[in-house]
């Protein structure tokens, strides 16, 4: 029937369908459904695929599919709205499977780091592991080191650990950091030796450069177009590097940012000097670095009462200070600009506050309180907030309420939070990685698992109670119009109300 209608009725004319169609494309969901129950005409034009396949992409469902692919886009567009209904569902009441990712006997995590799912962990052992959360795969394969001169005595601890969708790096308590390809093997395609301990290591979130600082150097390393690895910038700084991270989606040479003590450089190959921000006496206790912007936390001391502990955003192309946000006593730990929600900031501080900013009004649109310690590591998206506290507490926010949906506890400090739509996954590093009455040389099985440090992975599109998940008291839908037996809720559904 669509076939053959070559001219639609629009009030008092007719239209070529071609013309309807785009005159259709206008209109939301509610109008197209509106509009289908005006005549048959319009409702074969209402339910078109090319109008269901565009409302598809503008909600972001689907992305790397062509119209071909589905024979009923409507139906498609529905079964994405109710899987992310069902995993915000999921989120809220920590419905879902909870897994560790097993460490290795005797040994202490020593940095962890992820990837779309991918989680890299690197031990005391010098051992360097990878887990593919996406497939489940639990048989964590081992990268391989590159040997030592003549291949005696113990391994050297892993410092830092860094992974991207294509690179893994690693950085040893010697000064080695070795380059593996996720897609080449276990082998390391690349190997280089610092002549003092790595203080900082960073990998482009996109590309293939490695920046490392190690004593009053910052090294960049990056592959050229044939595949060999090369030295494209070396840059001396007067300071002790404290932060280092690479601009993502930068063309041409590689470009770091480095924290040093209370000087922020931008570093480039063709302008190796440039200072971005310098304030005697205000070292940076955090950063993060988004494609065209970099933020860091200020310190500032007693005698400076007028102006308080700050977050400062620059404009990595202009070098300017765009705005100035957040005024604490506390000094802000941690802060997450790359994975926010555009114009957005969160930041945890050591008055144990999360905050979000909004940049464009430069103020606080959110702030909750409910770590015991300083926060560690904070993620948010556009509704909630994931973060992770000195104390060993992973709590998981309602970013528009200001409410606590659910938390979980471990004994280390948590270092890494990462999540997407439908998993969650948290490290929990011991700051102390000999602890007392373990042995260091030899292979020692007996070390307690407490002292070890753990991965945690939560799957929320799995729907089912873990063993070790949610409680029953905590599994109220607000249906039962008494609270008996003690079914009592955590956090108001305020989108069921």
């Amino acid at each position: 029937f669509q076939n053959e209608i070559n001219e639609v009725p629009f009030f008092d004319v007719q239209l070529p369908y071609e013309l309807a169609l785009k005159i259709f494309q206008y209109l939301g969901k509610a109008e197209l459904g509106r509009c289908a129950q005006v005549s048959r005409t319009w409702k074969v034009l209402a339910e078109d695929e090319v109008l269901w396949y565009r409302l598809c992409q503008q909600e972001g469902y689907l992305l790397d599919m062509s119209i071909s692919d589905h024979s009923c886009w409507k139906l498609a567009l529905k079964n994405c709205r109710a899987r992310e209904h069902m995993l915000k569902t999921n989120w809220k009441n920590r419905v879902g499977a909870v897994s560790q990712l097993r460490y290795e006997p005797g040994r202490v995590l020593c940095d962890v780091h992820c990837c779309d799912g991918v989680v890299m962990a690197g031990y005391t052992s010098g051992e360097v592991r990878l887990w593919d959360t996406r497939s489940w795969d639990y048989t964590a394969p081992v990268l391989a080191a590159v040997e030592g001169p003549g291949g005696a005595g113990a391994p050297p601890h892993v410092s830092f650990v860094r992974i991207n969708s294509s690179l893994a790096v690693a950085a040893y308590e010697d000064g080695t950091v070795s380059v593996w390809s996720l897609l080449l093997g276990q082998e390391p395609i690349h190997h280089f030796q610092h002549n003092q301990h790595v203080q900082a290591l960073a990998l482009a979130p996109g590309g293939s450069a490695v920046a490392t600082a190690s004593g009053f150097q910052v090294r960049v390393e990056s592959p050229d177009d044939r595949g060999f690895w090369q030295t494209p910038a070396t840059f001396e700084i007067q300071k002790l590097v404290n932060f280092l991270n690479l601009v993502p989606d930068v063309t041409g040479s590689p470009v770091a940012v480095a924290a040093a003590e209370d000087i922020v450089y931008l570093l480039k190959a063709e302008d190796p000097g440039r200072i971005l921000h310098s304030v005697y006496g205000q070292p940076v206790t955090c950063l993060d670095v988004a494609a065209h912007e970099a933020a860091f936390g200020i310190k500032t001391f007693g005698w400076l009462l007028n102006e308080p502990n700050q977050i400062l955003l620059y404009n990595l192309e202009t070098n300017q200070c765009v705005t100035k946000v957040g005024s604490s006593i506390g000094d802000f730990s941690c802060v997450n600009l790359h994975s926010s929600p555009p114009n957005m900031l969160v930041a945890g501080n050591k008055d144990r506050r999360v905050r979000v900013f909004d940049l464009r009004r430069g103020g606080a649109a959110c702030s909750v309180l409910g770590h015991q310690l300083g926060v560690s590591a904070v993620r948010m998206d556009e509704w909630k907030l994931v973060s992770g506290g000195e104390e060993g507490l992973v709590c998981v926010w309602d970013q528009r309420m200001a409410a606590k949906l659910w938390e979980m506890h471990a004994r280390h400090p948590v270092r890494l939070v990462w999540f997407n739509s439908h998993s969650l996954i948290t490290a929990n590093i011991p700051e102390e990685k000999n602890p007392r009455g373990s042995s260091i040389t030899e292979d020692d099985p007996s070390l307690h698992r407490k002292y070890r440090g753990v991965i945690h992975c939560y799957e929320f599109s799995v729907e089912r109670l873990a063993a070790d998940s949610v409680l029953p008291i905590c599994r109220s839908s607000y249906d039962e119009l008494t609270g008996y037996n003690y079914n009592i809720g955590l956090a108001v559904p305020y989108d069921s109300i």
